[in-house]
């Protein structure tokens, strides 16, 4: 082990057994943190990240799961041949861990200052009244607002940054040496992620803490982390500083991941995948071999320019929504590409109309229950949708854009205002005509697991849909069609007998969108779509939307929280903030010109977006 080195792992295998075979999920790993340091753990779900973290913490399953081999040499300690008791010991003391999802790492039973303060009581000799002081010093030092109070809520009366803030103050409450961050802010809005990093980076200055910071995402590593650490199907394939990992990637599957990451910088039409800059075979010994390849001149071509530009309002609608914007602002950024954007013509009328849209949900107080107030989640939205467009919601949670987007669908119910669906007014529409034409307007939801039910098969779940709107012929035709949606989606045929749990998180997204199509709509409502995807997945999900747009003629309402993604996919795009539209316009006009405030705060979260910073200090841009 080397002097200045807080941890170091050798050599690591952590192998699954089971009656298929042997899993190894980490494979000859081999790295080391200094103190007051962050190493990024980057790579796709499957690589191994989470099972290293898992190794070092010794929280592996006890039945299937083996450290084969190698050492993690932690302040002189071999983690691998420390005594269970010990090892108990050391957790939560000496190092500490963030989980993925703070909401199921929270007990929802008990209050969050309770449990912050029962890691303190289990590994100091102090009283719970000590204990519970320290807790408020806690919640104050991460930035929980009100100490005092928010000790006594339960996590579900906590904002999902709140929450991972008291995961923090859970992990940090013994003062512990390495401190190891898995996925802390996947699931969080850009402004409550940035949010976090600085939290992260300001406690390890101030506490001389070493960090493993776990992620898939590129972005965020280059926001946090001082050296970089990319894994591949449990193999290390680079390791380096964060601003050679950047500014010069080696490994083709590293460069896979920074292409395929939207950017606001770019026109691209579509995303590269992983897979444009490598092929994978197994050897003869059943070995992984990765052949990199160059970007095709035929795939880049496709890339910059296949499919259609932007299709943004008519030039009387722009006039309307930015007056003091030029109309040709889009086509300045797109460059020399004369078809890069499309107007409406005039004459055209948008298939949705959205008119002055409130949903308002009563405020009830009293032994009588009497509504004394309302909360506005979405106040007074008005926008346009135009045939073949797609149009972008964009905002923080909370801000109203996903109670729009099932407004809209009336799967809620409307307070006030209008939804005209191809002249059809929809808040008029009830029972049997409602759901007749609720075929021509659906939603894909964020979560594809829950969404889907698991004691169906994927026949079952999409052939259901066209039974119910009298679609196919019989039986076997509706198979046929299944089978075909499959494919059009990018998956088999064989996949229709399967059952959702066999699937990856970008097979189910694809199931989801599968299952929107069976009824043949014309619109779709994509609800926070790729959101819990890795980047990888979601640049091959992003690029299936567009060409089915293509394809299909469909028109799209995405909702996002990254306004990365949004740019990348909207034509049009709305940025929402407390139940009202606050900036609305073409995407390229509002990247290149946010007139409102929170909109520029929403692209300055953006991690990477102005260069790599290296442990908190700005470096050159890559």
């Amino acid at each position: 082990m080397t002097d200045t080195a807080l941890l170091e792992i050798t050599g690591l295998k952590t192998y699954f057994h089971s009656d298929s075979g042997t899993v190894k999920a980490v494979d000859d790993l081999s790295i080391q943190i200094r103190p007051g340091h962050t190493l990024g753990l980057v790579g796709e779900s499957g690589s191994g990240k989470s099972v290293t973290s898992l190794s070092i913490m010794r929280l592996l399953p006890d039945v299937g799961a083996k450290i084969e081999g190698g050492k993690i040499v932690f302040l002189g300690k071999d983690l691998v041949k420390l005594p269970r008791a010990q090892m108990r010991h050391m957790r939560g003391n000496e190092l500490s861990m963030i989980f993925q999802e703070p909401g199921t790492s929270l007990n929802p039973v008990y209050r969050v200052g309770a449990q912050v303060a029962e890691a303190i009581l289990l590994h100091e000799q102090v009283t719970r009244r000590e204990a519970m002081e320290r807790t408020r010093r806690l919640f104050s030092e991460v930035g929980i607002p009100n100490p005092e109070q928010s000790i006594e809520k339960f996590p579900h009366e906590m904002s999902g940054g709140q929450k991972q803030r008291v995961m923090i103050a859970m992990a940090l409450a013994c003062n512990p040496k390495l401190l190891i961050a898995d996925e802390p802010t996947t699931a969080l809005d850009v402004t409550i992620q940035a949010q976090i990093l600085d939290l992260i980076r300001k406690l390890r200055d101030e506490r001389g803490m070493a960090i493993l910071f776990i992620t898939h995402d590129l972005g965020v590593i280059s926001e946090i982390a001082d050296e970089v650490a990319v894994m591949y199907r449990g193999k290390l394939v680079e390791y380096d500083k964060v601003e050679n990992i950047f500014a010069n990637p080696r490994h083709p599957y590293t460069n896979g991941l920074l292409a395929c990451r939207p950017r606001l910088d770019t026109t691209r039409r579509r995303l590269p995948v992983v897979s444009d800059y490598m092929d994978t075979v197994r050897n003869a010994d059943g070995q992984l071999v990765i052949t990199e390849k160059p970007l095709s001149p035929a795939r880049l071509v496709e890339i910059e320019g296949r499919g259609r530009g932007r299709l943004i309002h008519p030039h009387s609608e722009l006039a309307k929504l930015r007056p003091s914007d030029s109309a040709d602002t889009a086509v300045k950024i797109s460059g020399s590409q004369s078809d890069a954007v499309t107007h409406v013509p005039e004459s055209e009328s948008p298939l949705l109309a959205v008119e002055n849209l409130q949903v308002y949900y009563p405020i009830k107080k009293g032994l009588l229950r009497r509504t004394v107030a309302y909360n506005k989640a979405v106040d007074g939205v008005s926008f346009k949708v135009y045939k073949g467009q797609t149009l972008g919601l964009v905002g923080e949670s909370g801000c109203g854009k996903t109670t729009t987007g099932r407004a809209i669908m009336r799967l809620l119910t409307i307070s006030g205002g209008t939804v005209a669906f191809n002249g059809m007014d929809w808040t008029s529409l009830r029972g049997e005509e409602l759901r007749r034409q609720r075929r021509r307007m659906q939603i894909i939801f964020q979560d594809p697991y829950s969404s889907l039910n698991p004691r169906l098969t994927v026949e079952a779940m999409i052939t259901e849909a066209m039974s119910v709107h009298r679609i196919g012929s019989g039986l076997q035709d509706r198979r046929d069609r299944a089978a075909h949606l499959l494919e059009e989606v990018g998956l088999l045929p064989e996949h229709l007998h399967r059952y959702p749990h066999e699937f990856s998180g970008g097979q189910r997204q694809r199931l989801c969108i599968a299952r929107s199509l069976a009824v043949e709509p014309d619109f779709l409502i994509c609800d926070e779509s790729v959101s819990a995807l890795d980047v990888s997945v979601q640049a091959q999900v992003l690029n299936l939307l567009k060409d089915l747009q293509e394809r299909r003629g469909l028109t799209y309402v995405f909702i996002s929280h990254d306004l990365s993604v949004v740019k990348f996919m909207s034509d049009m795009m709305a940025v929402m903030n407390a139940g009202k539209i606050v900036e609305y316009g073409p995407s390229d006009d509002i990247y290149a010109n946010p007139q409102n405030e929170y909109t520029r705060k929403l692209i300055a979260a953006i991690p990477g977006v102005k260069g790599v910073r290296r442990g908190g200090r700005t470096t050159e841009s890559a």
